[in-house]
């Protein structure tokens, strides 16, 4: 990462999604993490939820945070795997203009390092929608860490250069 520090940072309003059957806030590790983080990079957590894994209610929960002007950014843990009860990815194809595929990617490289071949089991990925940026990360502690440090931390940050994902944002709602 290199930031230049002659310019000035530019915090982003940030929603955590954590999708999941089983967890309930006291048990939200890994939105816990993320909040931990996204705030201590400067950023304002904007809002917080918890949804089961169920596409209609995922998508009505982004739905109503796409359509929320004082929220730029989610990142969603959980539901990226392969099981029958994993649907944030089709969620996300339910509500997304367009594909960041560069994303999940090296969400992927970067778990490689750390699972090996176990990282093609998870489905991360990111999308614009609304103007919206949303990142999908798996729900472990691990892949959310991984993916905020390893991605988010500097795409999110608008001193990261070359270039960062705050830069694009006020182009973000272009015809």
């Amino acid at each position: 990462m290199a930031i230049d520090e002659s310019a000035a940072f530019i915090p982003i309003n940030i929603a955590v999604l954590t999708v999941s059957d089983t967890r309930a806030p006291d048990e939200d590790t890994s939105g816990d993490i993320l909040a931990g983080r996204i705030e201590n990079a400067g950023h304002t957590l904007a809002a917080r939820a918890i949804e089961k894994d169920d596409a209609d209610a995922i998508v009505t929960r982004l739905a109503q945070w796409i359509a929320d002007p004082g929220i730029d950014a989610i990142v969603s843990t959980g539901g990226t795997g392969l099981t029958g009860r994993d649907v944030t990815p089709e969620a996300l194809d339910r509500i997304k203009d367009k594909d960041i595929p560069g994303f999940g990617e090296l969400f992927r490289w970067i778990s490689y390092k750390i699972l090996g071949t176990s990282t093609i089991q998870s489905r991360a990925m990111a999308v614009l929608a609304g103007g919206t940026y949303i990142f999908a990360l798996p729900g472990s502690n691990g892949a959310v860490k991984d993916g905020w440090d390893g991605i988010l931390a500097e795409q999110l940050d608008s001193r990261n250069r070359p270039c960062n994902f705050v830069e694009l944002m006020p182009r973000l709602r272009e015809k």
